[in-house]
Parts: structure tokens; sequence; C-alpha cells
């Protein structure tokens, strides 16, 4: 591979390419291939321009240190890593510098091209070039790729999580507020479809969705709060409609919204407020922060995830503006406005077909509505891992963006996320204060907190 001249030089095919054989060129070319992949730069120290060659062994190594050291915090310390990439004027710098190495990698493939030669190669041309866009692609758009998730995540959560601070335990958990509603001006926040807290172990991150019946009665106030004052004996009472629990919201927003005048100012609102109150009052839980899906967005996040696959366990129908009859023998001909029906049995869903899954009310129960609305939310949530979040982060982001509110500070957004890892590792265990178990039209209030309780000690 290698001869001397009469000065004593000695010279090898990566230089001295005149003498070559298209043998020599050939595996002179792959030599070049495999430097320009693995160690970008060097097969320009060996072969080519020194100069640019220094600049690309300058930022491979660069960017070598920042994956051990994220590797360092990804084992050791989560919450970091997480902190890195999410805040602003750390990560939109460290995106665009991962941008401009992707372009960097572009340059040194496109000269390397030259450095190989393609027309000294003999019959392995072909193959030498297909191998160099190969692999010049496959560095450039996975480099590009971190770029520009850095840039969007840094975005998405600082346009997400706008409250500064963060939460403080409660007996060792966190406990978070979880509303389901649509968006639309005549329905969103109104009546919130469906009412939950989680409740997350602080240390363990052993995670309890607590269901709450949206049609809960005889409901009452946390003590001290402003909306216990309109409703000293409970919201059963004055309530100016049907008084459950979902329509604390609707009666708070259009007559009680001077009593929280700082509610927007901090990220929820007057009605979100009251609900808390409500809420804490029910489960003998202090509820910290809460997180609000817009249902009607939900479809943009099934479809950004793909789809979802569900096990329909009975068929129901979609559309349709009158009730369906439940005493004709046909489902089909009980439901004769249906636009179409989900078939019983394995479904795939996109975004439209599992909200219409979560949310139909006809030809089935109000309870069963409210279950098939946890099991699309648990089905989502153990399809986020971290493969798909870094193949749809972008399309994922986007839906997010639309589907969720929330005043979590932006200081425990890493704690929970790491909680949240955990949690997702050992299972979402789920209490559900609902019928049989409980009547939400006599609710033995005394019964939901003992059962909460004695499910918080067992996941603690």
């Amino acid at each position: 591979m290698s001869r001397r001249n009469p000065s004593g030089e000695i010279h090898t095919p990566f230089r001295d390419v005149d003498r070559a054989s298209s043998k020599q060129m050939a595996k002179r070319a792959w030599w070049i291939i495999a430097l320009n992949f693995l160690v970008p730069g060097s097969a320009q120290v060996v072969a080519g321009n020194r100069k640019l060659g220094r600049l690309g062994l300058f930022f491979t190594f660069g960017f070598w240190g920042f994956l051990i050291i994220s590797l360092l915090f990804a084992l050791l310390y989560k919450i970091a890593l997480f902190n890195i990439f999410t805040t602003a004027f750390i990560a939109i710098p460290l995106g665009f510098l991962f941008i401009g190495y992707s372009f960097l990698l572009a340059i040194l493939s496109l000269d390397s091209v030259r450095l190989i030669r393609p027309n000294a190669v003999g019959t392995s041309r072909p193959i030498v070039l297909v191998a160099i866009t190969i692999t010049a692609l496959f560095s450039s758009l996975m480099i590009g790729t971190i770029g520009s998730t850095t840039i969007s995540a840094s975005n998405f959560f600082s346009n997400i999580f706008t409250e500064s601070g963060s939460l403080q335990q409660h007996k060792g958990r966190y406990n978070i507020l979880l509303l389901g509603g649509d968006s639309g001006s005549d329905r969103f926040g109104l009546r919130p479809d469906s009412i939950a807290v989680m409740s997350i172990s602080a240390t363990t991150g052993q995670t309890v969705n607590i269901g709450l019946p949206r049609n809960l009665t005889h409901i009452q106030f946390t003590k001290g709060t402003p909306i216990r004052k309109v409703f000293p004996y409970g919201f059963n009472h004055d309530c100016g409609g049907d008084c459950m629990l979902n329509a604390i919201y609707k009666s708070t927003t259009d007559n009680y919204s001077k009593l929280y005048p700082d509610a927007r100012r901090h990220g929820s609102t007057p009605g979100i407020e009251a609900t808390k109150s409500a809420v804490q009052w029910v489960t003998g839980l202090k509820i910290d922060a809460y997180v609000l899906i817009n249902m009607k967005s939900f479809t943009g996040l099934v479809n950004a995830l793909g789809g979802i696959d569900v096990n329909v366990k009975k068929a129901l129908p979609i559309g349709g503006q009158v009730p369906c009859d439940q005493n004709l023998y046909s489902q089909r001909e009980g439901c004769p406005d249906a636009m179409s029906w989900i078939e019983k049995g394995k479904q795939h869903m996109d975004g439209r077909t599992a909200l219409w899954y979560a949310r139909s009310r006809h030809n089935t129960t109000d309870y069963d509505r409210m279950k098939r609305q946890r099991e699309v939310e648990a089905i989502v949530l153990k399809k986020i891992d971290l493969p798909t979040l870094v193949l749809r982060f972008g399309a994922i982001a986007g839906a997010s963006a639309k589907l969720i509110r929330t005043d979590i500070p932006s200081g425990s957004v890493g704690e929970l996320i790491d909680l949240a890892l955990k949690a997702k590792s050992q299972g979402l265990k789920s209490l559900q204060l609902s019928y049989p178990l409980i009547q939400a039209d006599n609710p033995d209030f005394f019964l939901m907190r003992h059962l909460i309780a004695v499910k918080l000690r067992k996941y603690k």
C-alpha cells in the first residue's frame, strides 16, 4: 500500500493518487468513506485540505463530548439534561450549533467525493457513490434533526409552561388536576367532560389517576377560597342549574369571575380555580396545579402519533343528533341518523375516530363514556415514548401546543417528567370513584376520601 521515493519520503495512495492503481483507489475510497462517516474531518486531514479537516474534527470532538456529557446526565441526573434542552438561552444556540455542524458535514462529504476521485476507482464507482451518498445524508440529517428538535422543544416548553417558580410537595406527593373539554366558543371549559386528579409520589414516581364523575352532586368548597363565600353551604343551593361538578366552571365563569381577578395573570381562569377548590374538598388533597386537555385538538395529537390501537367493546355510532332508541332490536335501527359506526373489535383509529370513540354519547351510558375517555388518554400516554418523540417531535409539539393549557411552573417540569418516566415503567394506577362504587347523586364523601387515602398509602 505504501512505498518510498528516491528522496526517502513515504507515499501512499491517500496522497500519491497519480500512481495508484484502480484497485488501490477503490480501497482508498472505502477508507475515506469510513473516515468521513465515523470521524468527520479526519479524511481531509489524511488526504485533503487539512485546514478544513481540522475544523471538522473540532466540531466532531465537540459533538462527541456533548454526547458523553448528555449520557452521564441521563444516567445520573435526568433533570439537568432536560433543562439543557428546554432552557431557551441554552437550547436555541445549541440547536443552531447542531444545524451548523450538519451543514459542515455536508461540505465535508462533498469534499470527500472529490478526494475519492470516482472516475479512478474502476468498476466500484457506482457502489462507492451510493455509499458516500447514504452515509452523508444519514449524518447530516441526523445532526440537523437533533438541532431542529432542540429548538422546537425549547420553544414548545417556553410557550406551554409560562409560570415561574416550582411546585411544593404535600405529604410527599404532587397533585395535578386533569380536565378534559372542548375549546369551541360554545363549550370550552363550560362543562369539562372528564375530571381527574393525577397524584404523583415525589420520590418513586408512583402515580394514581383518581377519576371523579362529572355529574357528582352535593359538593362543597375548600374553606378560605373565594367561591366558598358565594356557596357557604355547598354547590347545591342557588347554583343556577344542574348542581354538578362539571357545572362549576360555567357558573363561576358566567357569574363570579370577579372573585379571581388574578387567575389569568397566573396562567389559570376563574372557572378552573373554583373547580380546584371543589376537587380539593371532594378528595381531601391539596391541588398543586392543573392541566386542561383540549379534546378538540386531541385529534391532532393522535394523528401526530400515527393513530392508536383500541379494542372496542361495543359498536358506537359516529355523529347523529337524535338519541339512540335502546329499545329497538337492532342497534343500527335505533340510531337512524348516525353517519357511520365504530365497529366492535380491535381497531386502528385516527384522531377523528378516537375522539368520537372517547366522546360518543349514543348507544352507551355516561359512565362507559368516562371510562373510554380515560382509556384513550392511557393509550396515548403509553404510545408517547422516546423513539416516537424523536421521530415525530415536530408534529407532536405542534399538536400539543393547542392541546394543553396548564399553570405548572417551568421550574418543576423537569422533575415531573423524570417522575413520569418512572411512573410509566411502573404502570399508571387507577382509582375510579364512580358508579357502582360511588352514587353521583348521593355520594359518600367520607368513603371517597378513605379510598383515596388507602390507594395513595399503597403507592407512595
